[in-house]
């Protein structure tokens, strides 16, 4: 009988070891995440910070438009030099390090210019906006939304979305969870949203929205857009959030307030896959260049409760 207790203790000893050895590993994964995630930046609180300086945001070009993967192993972004077309630059996170940002030329050269990456929610999908030189005539003509899927580490042949999206000139698309894409026409300078279905985008509708550069969270709960600000000549274009109401409308806009906003220029918001984070285009750079910016939602989330406590 004693020797049964004996065996019994030993085998909850190595149980319960071999649970803390489990629980003490996921925890290294976990703070290796930490330490890893966002190109190992520290992460900021409610006060902006430039995003990852001298990798990403560099002096002497616009950045503007900028996506991770769900895993957040994976980051495109689209800048550009003056008198120079936008391409799309990528970095993935390999051996827990991130490689030096290089350019995808997804169309291999069908189109002159690449920019505003968006990563589907899945991982399954980018889209972008592609076009012929700006220099060239009639060049809106030929803005319009494209995608490649994903073939295991890399991505498909580019193709231009098939959808009356594109019977315009767009800029900025991004999929909500439930695979509806939003985006900004910029023939009419309003925002649109186009239902998925069957995988294909044969309705668009107007969101009734005011702004440019429009994102939807995550959670389909609210959209981050830029637009001019009306009180303030001098504020060319802040960041705003529109929260969806019970009965599915959006609210009035709200102004992200001076913590977001400045006197210089903010532009193409965008939500982080898990939500914790607003990037952003501040033009705050010596000749009028743009950097990436972050910030915790945390900003939102505030304006989110102060809202709907006000409108009960």
């Amino acid at each position: 009988m004693k020797q049964t207790y004996i065996i019994l203790a030993f085998v909850l000893a190595l149980f319960f070891n071999a649970c803390n050895t489990k629980k003490q590993k996921e925890k290294e994964k976990e703070t290796l995440a930490i330490e890893t995630a966002y190109l190992g930046q520290k992460q900021p609180g409610l006060i902006p910070e430039i995003f990852a300086p001298g990798v990403i945001s560099i002096d002497g070009r616009y950045e503007h438009g900028i996506s991770f993967s769900p895993d957040l192993d994976e980051v495109y972004f689209s800048a550009n030099r003056k008198n120079e077309e936008p391409s799309i630059y990528h970095s993935k996170l390999e051996a827990n390090k991130w490689n030096t940002p290089k350019k995808a030329n997804f169309t291999k050269g069908k189109k002159v210019a690449e920019m505003h990456p968006f990563v589907s929610p899945d991982g399954k999908t980018l889209h972008f906006i592609a076009h012929d030189s700006f220099t060239l005539p009639h060049h809106k003509e030929s803005v319009k939304s494209w995608y490649v899927k994903r073939l295991g580490d890399s991505w498909s042949a580019a193709k231009q979305l098939d959808s009356p999206i594109n019977d315009d000139f767009v800029f900025y698309t991004n999929e909500a969870k439930n695979g509806d894409l939003y985006y900004t026409n910029v023939s009419k300078f309003k925002m649109y949203y186009a239902p998925k279905k069957d995988n294909k985008y044969p309705v668009v509708h107007e969101l009734g929205t005011e702004g440019f550069h429009g994102f939807i969270s995550p959670s389909q709960d609210y959209l981050v857009i830029n637009a001019r600000n009306k009180d303030d000549a001098q504020r060319k274009s802040d960041i705003y959030v529109y929260f969806k109401k019970k009965d599915g409308t959006w609210s009035k806009s709200i102004n992200l307030g001076n913590e977001v906003n400045s006197n210089f220029g903010e532009t193409c918001p965008s939500i982080t896959p898990d939500g914790k984070y607003l990037f952003f285009g501040r033009y705050n750079e010596e000749g009028g260049l743009s950097n990436f910016y972050w910030v915790s939602t945390e900003i939102i989330s505030k304006l989110k409760t102060a809202y709907f406590k006000d409108v009960k």
